[in-house]
């Protein structure tokens, strides 16, 4: 008994290390409930991710769900002879993705549930100048990203303070930080979203399904009152 004990112990104390991370993440302005957020989360995902990132386990008609119509996802959101329909893939290929960039940039349907928001969030922030690497980028949270920086015209370039190991805005961008910060804030947002469209939905659920459980619970505590009401 002792030794299960102390297995599950040391089982318990070894995956809080693994999960542990020095890195400091922002906290991700996530609210699902923010349709404006969303939907401007969602055109800022097909203009800026969807050209080397595939999203391939979410269909474009599911971003009814976020408020948009058939006509505007079909105007401003579909490309060529997609149809709303089709997943949100890309037609670039893996094996040219590897030899432009050395990895093939990885599918992000469901990376809000696997890396977390506010590692998203802290990522696409995260981006500096970093002249050792081929790309002349690296990244605070994801040291030697394969990725450039995508989005460094709308926030700038950042330096990496070597004193104070924090990041520095060395150039202005076309938003400014607080703009920007909302702009990669909607695409973490929409990526919360795409990870599980229905989320709401089956909270929906969960309450309605929790309210009758109580009901039903008060009506089997009346029901035994009153079968044994006469019994002492």
């Amino acid at each position: 008994m002792k030794n299960l004990i102390f297995s599950f112990l040391l089982l318990f104390f070894s995956l809080l290390s693994f999960g542990a991370s020095d890195v400091n993440l922002s906290s991700a302005p996530v609210n699902l409930d923010d349709s404006h957020s969303l939907q401007r989360g969602a055109r800022n995902f097909v203009n800026y991710c969807l050209n080397c990132h595939s999203a391939s386990y979410m269909r474009y008609n599911q971003l009814k769900l976020i408020g948009l119509s058939d006509e505007t996802i079909k105007k401003d959101l579909l490309f060529t002879s997609e149809k709303i329909g089709n997943p949100m893939s890309i037609a670039m290929d893996n094996e040219d993705a590897k030899k432009w960039f050395g990895a093939a940039p990885p599918n992000l349907t469901v990376t809000a549930r696997s890396r977390g928001a506010d590692w998203i969030y802290s990522y696409l922030r995260g981006f500096y100048r970093d002249t050792s690497r081929e790309m002349g980028w690296n990244n605070s949270v994801y040291k030697n990203s394969a990725m450039p920086h995508m989005l460094w015209e709308l926030q700038g370039e950042q330096i990496l303070d070597p004193k104070t190991h924090e990041l520095v805005l060395q150039r202005p961008g076309k938003l400014s930080p607080k703009e920007y910060d909302q702009f990669v804030g909607d695409i973490t947002n929409y990526m919360v979203f795409m990870a599980e469209p229905n989320q709401q939905k089956r909270k929906q659920i969960g309450y309605y399904v929790l309210a009758f459980l109580f009901l039903l619970l008060v009506l089997a505590i009346n029901l035994k009152k009153e079968y044994w009401k006469n019994i002492k």
